[in-house]
């Protein structure tokens, strides 16, 4: 194969449910022209196993968002990269679409659709795309995809346990405002489901203004768990 195009980084972690209807959606979409890197963080699932079919890049490193993808991005050979969550699938035609936007961009994200029929779940999907249109602010589950030299140049991810991708935003607002597709990704709405549409909710707007207001992410990142797990 001859230099990708674009390199697809997706970071695991115990996802092997997810991956198994991800993965084969992704692999098909990349195609011969494009390089697909897994990077799991110490499964103990069949995450490893489900992620060789599609991919030899496979990288077992520290757990940890953050750290993964970098991991994942200095392995990458395309001069674009992607970071995907295990359970998001990309709209039909996204590849195409993100290498397209970076001819012109340094950086950008997908709108976002989640996977659950409530109703409620239709709003909370709109108003993340339009606060992140109207923000340049885009979430791991918006599918971040950037131009390599332009992530070197920020320093990539930084290595916090929790808010990486609004830090990495902010970072790459230098560059510009990010290209934000219309084309909607569909990632899982299970953390609604489980925990409670409107605690969940609440839960994100506590975590993002806590951020804001210069909390440690180490204590955000424990507060999440500790509200996830209860």
């Amino acid at each position: 194969m001859d230099r990708p195009t674009l390199s697809v980084v997706v970071p695991v972690l115990n996802d092997a449910i997810a991956l198994e209807h991800t993965l084969p959606e992704l692999a098909r979409g990349l195609g011969p022209d494009h390089q697909l890197i897994v990077v799991d963080g110490g499964s103990t699932d069949d995450s490893r196993e489900i992620a060789k079919r599609y991919t030899s890049t496979l990288i077992t490193t520290a757990a940890g968002r953050g750290h993964q993808m970098n991991v994942g991005a200095a392995l990458a050979q395309g001069d674009k990269l992607m970071f995907l969550h295990a359970d998001t699938l990309l709209p039909s035609g996204g590849i195409k679409a993100a290498v397209t936007a970076l001819d012109d961009a340094q950086w950008g994200r997908f709108d976002v659709r989640l996977s659950g029929a409530h109703w409620a779940f239709r709003v909370i999907e709109r108003f993340i795309s339009w606060r992140s249109r109207i923000t340049g602010i885009a979430t791991g589950d918006q599918a971040i995809f950037v131009r390599s030299d332009s992530f070197a140049m920020v320093g990539g991810y930084p290595t916090i346990p929790l808010m990486e991708d609004i830090a990495l935003s902010k970072s790459l607002r230098a560059f510009g405002s990010p290209a934000c597709l219309k084309a909607s990704v569909l990632t899982s709405s299970r953390r609604w489901e489980i925990n409670g549409i409107v605690r969940t909710v609440l839960l994100m707007w506590v975590l993002r203004a806590g951020y804001a207001m210069g909390v440690s992410p180490k204590l955000l990142a424990r507060s999440y768990r500790s509200s996830a797990s209860a």
